[in-house]
């Protein structure tokens, strides 16, 4: 098995953890623009919320078609529209309101294949056959709306903007919490998140 990741950091966490299932993974620093792999290398190839953030989305997948052997899988899955995850488009409507459009708009942009007819065709185009997209919700659990807003705030992309002050992040947190309250449960935060899973063959 390979794992591929383009941050340094995010690769230095991934080697520190034990085989899973027993598999020993080799990870490599590279973009999935340029995978320095290859051709027909793999019978499968997983992709987990990247495709989205990556620059050249048709030219990844090409790339991830290349290194499969013939007609072997694609699975890959991003997030769905943002309203499919209530938590997100509270927290990046907050955002908005006290620290910034840049900021809330870093907390969308996750969200940006969340029609699924285009992500259909996205794969179509880089040359994938028998594509079955589906859209599935999970429940995610935070023991609390602050929780979830330091979360993302500590451990996303977001934290790189270097804009959210103390004070912005308690007065976000606060409207976070009032716009879940139909979420919470004996004290806990409970929110649906909508994803779509594409997979395919070579």
């Amino acid at each position: 098995m390979v794992g591929l990741d383009i941050n340094t950091a995010m690769l230095s966490v991934a080697r520190q953890l034990g085989p899973i299932g027993g598999a020993t993974v080799e990870w490599l620093e590279a973009s999935a623009l340029e995978i320095p792999l290859p051709d027909s290398s793999f019978d499968v190839v997983f992709c987990q919320h990247g495709l989205q953030q990556f620059p050249d989305r048709p030219t990844a997948l090409r790339e991830m078609r290349r290194v499969l052997v013939p007609s072997g899988r694609l699975a890959l899955c991003v997030w769905s529209r943002i309203q499919g995850s209530p938590g997100m488009a509270a927290l990046a409507e907050a955002l908005e309101r006290h620290v910034g459009a840049e900021t809330g708009a870093n907390r969308r942009a996750p969200f940006a294949l969340g029609d699924p007819v285009q992500l259909r065709a996205l794969v179509g185009d880089a040359g994938f056959r028998d594509i079955d997209v589906r859209t599935m919700v999970e429940t995610a659990r935070f023991p609390s709306p602050e929780a979830l807003v330091a979360y993302q705030l500590a451990a996303t992309p977001l934290s790189t903007l270097g804009t959210v002050t103390e004070e912005a992040q308690q007065t976000v947190a606060r409207d976070v919490r009032a716009a879940l309250q139909s979420y919470m449960h004996d004290g806990q935060l409970a929110v649906p998140m909508e994803a779509h899973f594409a997979l395919a063959r070579a």
